[in-house]
């Protein structure tokens, strides 16, 4: 120590009788010019310049520490040399994202003039049906007005015909009559006639008369029946005609309502784009209006311990929400480490019995790895064998065995004021969640068994014992221990354990990798997805129950009604299984329940939120397929 204070003296005092080397003199000027009318990377190695000839004068002037402040040099040199090298390697990554957002501008122009195109082309095929429609309309109406005059035309021949007939029939009258004068005149001149006998004549005379009459007769009968009648000639040629016209208005009645089908289909799809368009539009304003710029996370870098490097790691593969926890786990972090003492809670009933203490409580400051540690003893030493007394009294006594009596307290309220904190953490958030009674401690070892169970089968499907399996030895063991799982659920595990779709077959996979955790007790992705799809399955499962029930939230169930619910959506339960859900819904002990069909059983009611609350906190899944329901 004094041979330090020695050397520093004798470094001071040397200094101070160095006089100031000329042509070393700094340029204050020069280090406050305005930033903005420079190039900045010149700017800065220019700025840097007369430190370092300043530093290489002092090198080569104080000889006693010139190694040091060599080595000093060079290090310094080296790390600008590396972040040199790490920005000239950033470059083209930044001149690729450009030409990407270029590329996906460009897609976004190419796809909306694509859709102004369709639409106009809509539009104009709509105008040419509707020209179409027109036309057949117009042709319509000129076919009608010509079966109208057709009408018209038949219905005048018809009177003709008729007048004609009338003028026949007085023609032919007259026409008799003037024959009967005719003979009469013809017989009254003949002079031979009257040697005859004129009975005879008389008798012939009326007998050819009855024959005239009859014959008339006749003929008014044959013209009255065949008179309106038109040669066949005409009339065939006239069916012929209107047959025609009928299957040309006939051809021109189905297009005109295939038509009238094609625009009202067209109408309908044209109406519906319009309105989607118009909830785009809105939806979009709406966006546009309550959306807020994402944050600027790079900030925080200089604020988090550790630098630019630790927040990146940090930061790796997170989303806006997980960063902000991550931001207030830091936050919260600091300020733990900053307090010596934690003010007890008091006694109160409200308090958990753990930390019921009145004074300060001494901060025992651990790392985040020590209370990982401690946290996963503390779950050994519940598990190595059965225990009778709660978890929080567990953990109280745990803490005493390991710490004493004496710092028990001060360990309690430390390692609760650091789970409580730090949520991004599995053990921490799951001992925090046990320890208040927000989950039940089976569920943490119905989980761990799982994990086991499963790397248990993929130990036993490598047959040659070299920690590797095939994609179809791995999605053979998913689906023999998970039976239940959708495929779409194990092609997500697939993915969590590092294999996708375009994945050959040939490739290998090193599983117990999948299994590993790291200092601070983090899984990998695929036990995490295994950890979200039980906690998924659990939400659908209670979602599923709540359905069958068919009541709200907060209106009551009974116990039968709660128990049938159960049974319905999943018949594979057995009858200890139901009992012990049964337990946790309505808060009444195992051998308290009353036995199915017991008058009892309506009397047990309770709100069907807090039950679904309660069944929440166990370790709650489906234990065989729901059957399918009848086909209608």
């Amino acid at each position: 120590m004094a041979c330090q204070q020695s050397r520093y003296h004798s470094f001071s005092s040397a200094s101070r009788l160095q006089p100031r080397p000329s042509g070393v003199t700094i340029d204050e000027s020069f280090l406050t010019e305005d930033k903005s009318t420079q190039n900045r990377k010149l700017l800065q190695k220019r700025r840097t310049l007369p430190y370092r000839e300043i530093f290489e004068f002092f090198i080569e002037d104080f000889k006693t520490y010139k190694p040091l402040l060599s080595s000093i040099k060079n290090a310094y040199e080296g790390m600008l040399a590396h972040q040199r090298e790490k920005i000239r390697a950033l470059e083209p990554l930044k001149a690729k994202l450009v030409t990407v957002n270029e590329d996906c501008n460009e897609r976004i122009l190419a796809m909306r003039a694509e859709e102004k195109y369709e639409i106009s082309l809509l539009k104009k095929e709509k105008m040419n049906l509707l020209k179409l429609i027109d036309k057949k309309n117009e042709e319509k109406i000129s076919l009608q007005s010509e079966v109208t005059k057709l009408r018209k035309n038949l219905a005048e021949e018809y009177l003709h015909y008729l007048s004609e007939r009338d003028a026949r029939k007085i023609l032919i009258a007259d026409l008799n009559e003037l024959r009967y004068q005719r003979e009469d005149m013809s017989l009254a001149q003949s002079p031979g006639i009257w040697g005859e006998d004129p009975v005879k004549l008389t008798l012939a005379l009326t007998m050819t008369r009855q024959d005239l009459t009859r014959t008339q007769m006749e003929l008014n009968t044959m013209k009255a029946n065949f008179g309106d009648v038109v040669p066949r000639r005409d009339f065939e040629m006239q069916e012929k005609t209107n047959k025609h016209l009928q299957e040309q208005l006939d051809t021109l009645r189905a297009s005109y309502e295939e038509v009238r089908k094609e625009h009202e289909i067209l109408m309908q799809l044209h109406m519906s784009t319009l309105k989607e368009r118009d909830q785009f539009f809105s939806e979009l304003q709406e966006i546009q209006r309550t959306s807020t710029p994402r944050p600027d996370w790079t900030k925080c870098k200089d604020v988090v311990a550790g630098g630019p490097d630790r927040w990146q790691m940090l930061a790796e593969g997170k989303n806006s929400d997980q960063l902000v926890d991550v931001l207030l786990e830091e936050i919260g972090s600091g300020l733990l480490r900053e307090k010596d003492f934690f003010p007890g809670l008091g006694y109160g009933e409200a308090i958990p019995a753990f930390l019921r203490f009145d004074g300060l409580v001494e901060n025992k400051k651990p790392s985040k790895k020590d209370v990982v540690n401690l946290l996963k003893d503390a779950w050994k030493e519940r598990l190595a064998e059965e225990q009778k007394e709660t978890f929080p009294d567990f953990f109280f006594n745990f803490l005493e065995h390991r710490f004493g009596p004496s710092d028990a307290m001060a360990w309690a309220y430390t390692i609760f004021e650091n789970i409580k904190i730090f949520h991004s953490n599995e053990v921490m958030s799951q001992f925090y969640a046990v320890l208040m009674g927000k989950r039940s401690e089976n569920v943490y070892v119905t989980q761990k068994e799982i994990v086991a169970q499963l790397l248990k089968e993929m130990t036993n499907a490598d047959s040659q014992n070299e920690g590797l399996l095939t994609m179809e030895q791995f999605n053979t063991v998913l689906k023999s221990t998970f039976p239940l799982k959708t495929e779409e659920q194990i092609q997500e595990l697939m993915e969590a354990g590092g294999w996708h779709l375009s994945s050959s077959n040939a490739d290998l996979l090193n599983y117990r990798s999948l299994f590993m955790e790291d200092e601070e007790g983090q899984s990998e992705p695929f036990v995490q997805k295994l950890w979200e799809q039980y906690m998924d399955e659990k939400d659908e499962y209670l979602r599923q129950l709540k359905q069958e029930l068919g009541i709200e939230l907060h209106e009551e169930v009974t116990l039968p009604k709660l128990r049938g619910g159960l049974m319905t959506i999943d018949p594979s339960l057995d009858k200890q299984t139901v009992n012990t859900y049964m337990s946790q819904a309505f808060q009444l002990p195992e051998s308290e329940m009353p036995e199915e069909g017991d008058e009892k059983e309506e009397a047990v009611v309770e709100i069907l939120q807090t039950a679904l609350e309660r069944l929440q906190v166990i370790d709650i899944r489906r234990v065989g397929p729901r059957e399918p329901e009848p086909a209608s």
